[in-house]
């Protein structure tokens, strides 16, 4: 028999040992914090560490202190470490304090951003707006706030995808196409485009890879052929997609001559501005990305060069009925009403996840504490630390850039003797430097060209950690060569 008087809740049953140990545990992360520069930016993950945490589940409960120092010992000790100055892997955003505070108050504050007549849900649309306003986007243009990156492009290619099927896809599938869509982007553009197309049934084939230029942008002279010659085989042209900051070098594509080919050709014209969608942010560089306001949608990432902390992603469409029309559902449990807690805009109806948490507030809190021109100047200096560690690299006689610098990323390698002996060199000169936690770099291929990459999109980086970076780079260098390893 069921005993219904049982009452039990997740409260703690000591609220001030509870409030002890919160404290402690903000005064530890700003401890960890202070103290950044002093430890490895990673340490390699013992294997007897990683057996702790394959246990199988508690059953039975534990004193919080006790799980978090399980969490100080076996968690936080080996962290990917991309809040530390010398972190320019991949491209990673290194956080902020506020924004942290924000996310701790948006998970006690526990909304769902799904929709209703709530706070948060106002302070998502602020924020919404304030992207708006960066890209150069009219305040009645649509957005929502995402995980990433890669969803902000899926929800716009999904809106793309409907509008240029010409009747209602929702309805009848894909397999109503007469044609197949064809959407354009350069041979550098992120491997998300294809997942997206993919997910949409769209297939593969449906992103066209432009052949780039010697600087990695999109060649537009092949794009109005290959245009062109979809059009004569059958195919439907439907959208083109600029980079506003490719993740291999950095490469802007010439935003404006792309929005005049998709003027003439009747194409949508998105931009992935995941890296590069807030440069108008830094007055010195802002035209880099003249012409992303003429794009139909674009997508941003605030945890790149806004420094939010993991996950926040953001997409901007200027039809906001297209935008509406593509993921508006409602079930009988979900009916709108004009007043009480459901009533006005529903953030669910602008992309695929109902449940959702409170993104918003830790972008909102950092930007109204430290303002606009702040992060413009951010982004400005990582510009210059580029060039700065360019001009290293191009004046040192053992090194040679492998791309030009156009934007925040660097890729450059030490001189072997050949390609083979090269890539070999290199790789281990990453490696080391990785698991030694002198510097996480990653690496990549330009034009058959193999070498190190650094992104710096890190508020912490000074020029002394390039110049640190550089000295262990020709050290390692030695080091192996001296062993005869590779």
């Amino acid at each position: 028999m069921v005993n219904y008087l049982i009452e039990e809740t997740l409260d703690p049953e000591d609220w001030e040992a509870t409030r002890l140990m919160a404290h402690q545990m903000v005064d530890d992360a700003i401890e960890h914090l202070a103290h950044v520069r002093e430890r490895p930016v990673w340490t390699p993950m013992p294997d007897e560490v990683r057996a702790r945490l394959q246990t199988a589940m508690p059953h039975d409960p534990a004193p919080l202190a006790d799980v978090y120092q399980d969490y100080r010992e076996n968690v936080a000790a080996y962290a990917m470490g991309n809040i530390h100055p010398r972190f320019w892997g991949w491209y990673m955003g290194s956080s902020n304090f506020t924004g942290a505070l924000g996310d701790f108050l948006a998970a006690v504050e526990g909304s769902n951003l799904g929709g209703g007549n709530t706070g948060a849900s106002q302070v998502e649309q602020q924020v919404v707006d304030w992207l708006k306003e960066i890209a150069g986007f009219p305040q009645n243009a649509s957005g929502t706030l995402t995980s990433g990156g890669s969803v902000a492009n899926l929800v716009a290619h999904t809106v793309i995808r409907n509008l240029a099927a010409g009747f209602d896809v929702r309805k009848d599938g894909i397999a109503s196409l007469e044609k197949p869509l064809r959407f354009y982007a350069s041979d550098q553009v992120h491997s998300c485009h294809q997942k997206a197309l993919e997910i949409l049934g769209l297939g593969a084939h449906a992103l066209v890879e432009i052949p780039s230029d010697d600087r990695q942008r999109m060649r537009l002279d092949v794009l109005e052929e290959t245009i062109a010659n979809d059009r004569s085989q059958g195919r439907q042209p439907a959208c083109v997609i600029g980079t506003a900051g490719t993740t291999n070098t950095g490469a802007i594509d010439d935003l404006t001559a792309l929005a005049d080919v998709c003027e003439r050709e009747g194409l949508w014209f998105h931009v992935d501005g995941c890296i590069g969608g807030v440069l108008r942010l830094s007055q010195e560089h802002a035209q880099l990305v003249d012409g992303l306001e003429r794009a139909g949608s674009v997508a941003i990432d605030p945890h790149k060069w806004l420094h939010a902390p993991f996950e926040a992603g953001a997409v901007l469409i200027k039809d906001p009925e297209a935008h509406f029309a593509t993921f508006e559902m409602h079930g009988p449990y979900l009916q709108m009403q004009e007043r009480g807690m459901i009533a006005g805009k529903f953030l669910a109806d602008y992309g695929l996840e109902l449940s959702r948490g409170f993104r918003a507030l830790k972008i909102w809190m950092a930007f109204k504490e430290k303002g606009a021109v702040k992060f413009g100047r951010l982004i400005t200096k990582d510009i210059a630390l580029a060039r700065y560690m360019s001009d290293r690299v191009k004046a040192h006689p053992q090194l040679e850039l492998i791309a030009p610098v156009d934007l925040n990323i660097v890729c450059f390698r030490h001189i072997a003797e050949d390609e083979e002996a090269s890539k070999a060199l290199n790789t281990e000169i990453m490696l080391r430097l990785q698991e030694r936690g002198l510097a996480i770099p990653s690496d990549t291929t330009v034009q058959g060209r193999h070498g190190l990459r650094c992104a710096f999109n890190n508020h912490r980086t000074q020029r002394e950690d390039i110049d640190g970076f550089l000295e262990d780079v020709e050290r390692l260098a030695i080091e192996i060569s001296s062993e005869g390893s590779v």
